[in-house]
């Protein structure tokens, strides 16, 4: 059997998502900015998958504009937003559990001379709005929040956060990738002025995603060169990728109550399985607090790599909390804020599901993962030393 559980890393096109975009890769090709009627036919199937994706967050179609992914939407979010606004301030809020794609553009902006905040997380990976209150100064001019973490499914308390930071007057950036199309989302009720989101989390096409700019927000263009999408984002358009992300957030819309509930069930009976039969585990994240797909454990005495590599050799494709970096192992940032050791953070297992999934699967890795952990185990001087401790 073969078991895919890392759709928070990517998910499989939808078949319907598959038929709009080879219609836009074959019979429909007009380049946008032409003002012919090929170019008029692409132009109008932009502004109407434009409001597709603004349709699923409650913004207006010209509050969305399209990017090559989250990546990118986060660093046009930030960077765009510190500079527009520096006048005010150069002072930055983020969390230290964040993904790359925000932490590393505001390392970015520490080089050019701007203040950046980490904020710690508890246990869970929850971030303190108290303790975010009181890093508030004068001179802070953007806080960046992610909605749900990527690793451990924790969902953050934006439209809190998001109602501080509009009595403040403070721009907020939100990372949505892990939540967008997943979890009910409305931008006014959240009161964020910048929101990230990337298709081939919710069944699309890769290379596609885009960024909510509230009407009103200052941002300045990171990118030079052309007049699309408002000046904000030059560059031909990637038309296939577009539709294909209009397509995708339809048909999450559609999907989202009866998708979660089944995953809720599935992810339960996944949790559930798992603490029955292993012991010496950790769960990772908020128990009730998380996104319905992901379901994280470290287990105590093992190394998260040699557990994907055993498990895909059992066909479960699933991720790690560790990462191989230049040769070298390092455990997940995320894990090493919610305060687990090295050691423990090694052994993490993210396992995230999915639109295919079926209990059949979830029994199989049931029954399976034990086998791999007490082989792994049997094979670890550290659970070798445990057991003669006791």
């Amino acid at each position: 059997m073969r078991v895919y559980l890392d759709h928070s890393a990517t998910t499989p096109v939808h078949p319907e998502v598959t038929k709009v975009v080879s219609e836009y890769l074959t019979e429909k090709f007009g380049n946008p900015s032409s003002v012919h009627v090929f170019g008029r036919e692409i132009k109008k199937a932009i502004e109407d998958a434009r409001a597709q994706v603004a349709d699923l967050i409650g913004a207006r179609p010209e509050e969305i504009i399209f990017t090559s992914g989250g990546t990118e939407a986060d660093n046009m979010a930030i960077i765009g937003a510190a500079m527009a606004n520096q006048k005010n301030g150069k002072h930055i809020i983020t969390s230290g559990i964040e993904h790359h794609a925000v932490t590393e553009p505001c390392e970015y902006l520490a080089k050019q001379g701007f203040e950046v905040t980490l904020l710690p997380v508890d246990k869970d990976g929850l971030v303190s709005l108290e303790e975010l209150k009181d890093a508030v100064r004068e001179d802070t001019i953007l806080i960046s929040i992610m909605h749900v973490n990527n690793e451990v499914g924790t969902i953050q308390p934006i439209k809190e956060i998001g109602e501080f930071a509009k009595e403040k007057g403070i721009v907020f950036h939100t990372d949505a990738v892990q939540s967008f199309g997943k979890l009910p989302i409305d931008v006014n009720e959240l009161n964020v002025d910048l929101l990230s989101a990337s298709a081939h989390k919710i069944y699309g096409p890769k290379g596609i995603g885009c960024l909510y700019v509230r009407k009103g927000t200052k941002l300045q263009r990171i990118t030079h060169g052309g007049g699309q999408e408002r000046r904000r984002r030059p560059g031909t358009e990637n038309v296939p990728g577009i539709v294909g992300f209009g397509k995708a957030s339809e048909l999450a819309k559609e999907s989202m109550e009866s998708e979660n509930k089944r995953l809720t069930y599935l992810r339960d009976k996944l949790m559930k399985g798992i603490e029955e039969r292993i012991d010496h585990i950790k769960l990772n994240g908020c128990r009730e607090n998380r996104i319905a797909n992901n379901v994280n454990f470290s287990f105590y005495f093992i190394e998260g790599e040699a557990l994907l590599l055993s498990m895909d050799m059992k066909g479960i494709g699933a991720s790690s909390g560790s990462a191989c970096v230049s040769g070298s192992l390092k455990p997940s940032h995320v894990l090493l804020e919610m305060g687990l050791s090295h050691e423990i953070a090694h052994g993490s297992l993210r396992l995230t599901l999915g639109k295919d999934n079926t209990e059949e699967e979830i029994d199989y890795v049931i029954e399976e993962l034990p086998k791999i952990i007490d082989r792994l185990r049997s094979m670890s001087p550290l659970y070798d030393a445990h057991k003669h401790k006791r």
